[in-house]
């Protein structure tokens, strides 16, 4: 007995140092709530992902790719990271002799020349080779507002002038834009109690930026919506939600200021999922003009946008607890709501695609 009970003291003692030391990214507690469960393994109607990133595919074996998408009810992913030229010759390549109806590449730029004599045309000019070899659209990296430089070592804004040609050829061969920039509005905050993004800037050091690195957040944001307003014959997907899924109020008084503006809901249904209601409401008004996609190619990761968007359910996880320690509330989007946003939406925007694969 005396033996048994100095174990357990021990094991007691050890268990509370543990607790007492374990730091504060340790720390996720297992809900005691006990609701209604619907998980959605698969999406209700077949949908298109307009956001997704595969580098290697023009050597990689898609029939991998297509048993997964067929798990998940995805009839047609979008490659954003097509490449130009050859690169992208070599991608299409693999896609037209194996699955030509289920995959969409888009092409990318090049800003490396951006400063030297005529750059925008020949730019221009090489994208609409890109397209009559097979590319559906032009994907704009975040690295334009953030790290590319012009041929004098400027940093490039996205609402530079000399990029102008790219974007009205864009709108000459009816393709549209995803384009991302900046990031969230929280890299640029003070890392301090007040961040919600605290967790995510520890673990991730990297995504940390100052105040003016390289600009101030809303510099960045103001070129991106001048260069629409610009533009207003050119469709653009604005990746993420624009970063302003936290404010919908703002992005909807965004949405009325700049009708070509469309909105994909890539790596962001964490803040759709906090507020369940309002963004209900702001899917039913703005329903023509959100598009589903996902960002990184994590198949266990669909369902929770699956559940946030089709049901009800109340106070469920997200699946990472870094990029948000709150839970997740559904939606409950009405059907021919969820059909825009799964797939008519798409095939409103992006030419060329199979309209058979999908219902209606």
């Amino acid at each position: 007995m005396k033996i048994y009970t100095f174990t357990l003291a021990v094991i007691s003692c050890f268990a509370f140092t543990h607790a007492q030391e374990m730091g504060f990214e340790e720390y996720n507690p297992t809900s005691t709530l006990v609701v209604p469960e619907h998980p959605v393994e698969r999406a209700k109607f077949t949908f298109i992902d307009v956001h997704s990133h595969q580098f290697r595919m023009d050597s990689q074996d898609l029939s991998e790719l297509i048993k997964d998408m067929d798990k998940l009810n995805e009839g047609i992913m979008v490659n954003l990271s097509g490449g130009s030229g050859e690169d992208l010759k070599a991608k299409l390549k693999n896609v037209n002799e194996h699955y030509p109806n289920r995959f969409a590449i888009f092409a990318n730029v090049d800003y490396s020349g951006v400063g030297s004599p005529n750059w925008g045309e020949q730019a221009a000019a090489q994208l609409e080779k890109d397209v009559k070899n097979g590319a559906k659209g032009l994907k704009v990296y975040k690295s334009l507002g953030l790290r590319n430089n012009d041929v004098n070592g400027n940093r490039i804004p996205v609402d530079d002038p000399r990029l102008d040609p790219i974007w009205a050829k864009c709108a000459e061969l009816g393709i549209p834009v995803l384009i991302h920039s900046a990031d969230p509005k929280s890299f640029w905050d003070p890392m301090d109690g007040d961040n919600e993004r605290w967790l995510e800037l520890k673990t991730h050091p990297r995504r940390l930026r100052s105040a003016t690195d390289p600009v101030p957040w809303q510099q960045i944001i103001d070129e991106q919506h001048r260069m629409f307003k610009k533009h207003p014959k050119t469709k653009f997907i604005n990746a993420h939600m624009g970063w302003y899924a936290n404010n919908l109020d703002r992005l909807g008084e965004l949405m009325d200021e700049i009708p070509n503006m469309n909105v994909g809901i890539g790596a962001i249904i964490a803040e759709l999922g906090r507020q369940p209601r309002r963004a209900r409401e702001f899917f039913i008004k703005y329903q023509d003009r959100i598009l589903f996609g996902k960002d990184s190619w994590q198949p266990e990761e669909f369902p929770t946008y699956f559940r946030v968007l089709e049901t009800a359910d109340e106070y469920f996880p997200y699946y990472k607890k870094y990029h948000a320690f709150w839970a997740m509330y559904g939606l409950d989007l009405p059907d021919e709501v969820l059909k825009k946003v799964y797939y008519k939406n798409a095939l409103n925007l992006i030419p060329g695609l199979d309209k058979s694969l999908f219902a209606d």
